[in-house]
């Protein structure tokens, strides 16, 4: 197999407020997203099961959408990719699997109301053109458009 795909699309509920933080002179923002999965077990009852996931939105998105927008409970849809990080604590290494956010944006609720009222300026600020140290052009370039 000559190439390979790492892309992740998730809509859920934000767990919490967003960490926003600067790096340098780019924003960054760490997400707790919760995706549910509803299934009945080998008896028949009704069950719900919680997946979080860690996400990370770096640049013009965090302050034009992330930052005046989203609060925790609030639907969003996101596109990014996996990436894993590696580092020691007190002689231990530590791992943590996030996903790097490319693309995000609000959801509408069941009931017509906007759960943030960004969602129809979301796609536009999502986007960002800087790119976090340690990320190459090639990293850039490498999305798979369909």
């Amino acid at each position: 197999m000559g190439s390979s795909v790492n892309k992740v699309i998730l809509v859920g509920r934000l767990g919490k407020d967003p960490e926003i933080r600067q790096v340098g002179d780019q924003s960054v923002a760490n997400l707790s997203l919760a995706t549910d999965e509803s299934y009945k077990d080998k008896n028949g009852d009704k069950q719900k099961k919680t997946e979080w996931h860690r996400l990370t939105v770096w640049g013009k998105a965090v302050e034009s959408f992330i930052e005046p927008y989203l609060h925790s409970g609030d639907l969003i849809y996101v596109e990014g990719k996996l990436q894993t990080r590696e580092w020691e604590k007190d002689g231990v290494k530590r791992y943590s699997t996030e996903v790097n956010v490319s693309d995000i944006k609000g959801l509408k609720t069941g009931d017509g109301e906007s759960d943030n009222r960004s969602s129809k300026n979301s796609k536009p600020a999502a986007r960002s053109n800087q790119r976090p140290a340690g990320r190459s052009q090639r990293d850039e370039d490498s999305d798979i458009g369909f």
